[in-house]
């Protein structure tokens, strides 16, 4: 009884998180990213978080995955339930201090500052399969083409 308690509380949590989600345009999510520090982060340019973004979330703050191993991933960088955020129901290190529903709002400040603490570990970005697969080593400055901002469209990252 106590597991269906859960699910039920999990579910009304996502059904309120979509009606404040938001799926975000390019260039106005470039903006928010470049307002947040990101642009130059750890190495990484806003092109960079674009494309990790259009491949797991299609900038779409509302979207949960289930993994295989019984976690989920939240919100527009998919953050992983194990490691980042707490869902309540998986284990998790809960490394960001903070409830994975909170990553399904139009705010993402602080799926901002998630990321940061995801690409600030050991393996940086390489964290996204997504990001390694479609976006490392590809040229990013089209995802920057026609937003009026001052990010530089290919930031040098250092490498290992």
């Amino acid at each position: 009884m106590k597991a269906w308690g859960t699910v039920v509380v999990t579910l009304t949590m996502l059904i309120v998180a979509t009606v404040d989600a938001k799926i975000y345009e390019r260039c106005d999510l470039a903006m928010k990213l470049e307002k947040a520090g990101l642009n130059g982060f750890q190495g990484y340019s806003i092109g960079d978080w674009l494309c990790l973004a259009h491949y797991v979330s299609g900038f779409d703050t509302s979207v949960v995955d289930h993994n295989l191993d019984g976690s989920n991933q939240y919100g527009i960088f998919q953050l992983n339930s194990a490691w980042w955020c707490d869902n309540g129901v998986t284990p998790t290190k809960n490394l960001c201090h903070m409830e994975c529903h909170d990553l399904l709002n139009r705010h993402i400040l602080d799926d901002i500052m998630c990321a940061k603490k995801v690409v600030s570990s050991r393996d940086g970005m390489n964290a996204w399969g997504a990001w390694t697969q479609h976006c490392h080593g590809h040229d990013l400055s089209e995802w920057l083409k026609g937003c009026d901002m001052h990010a530089k469209p290919n930031t040098k990252r250092m490498t290992s």
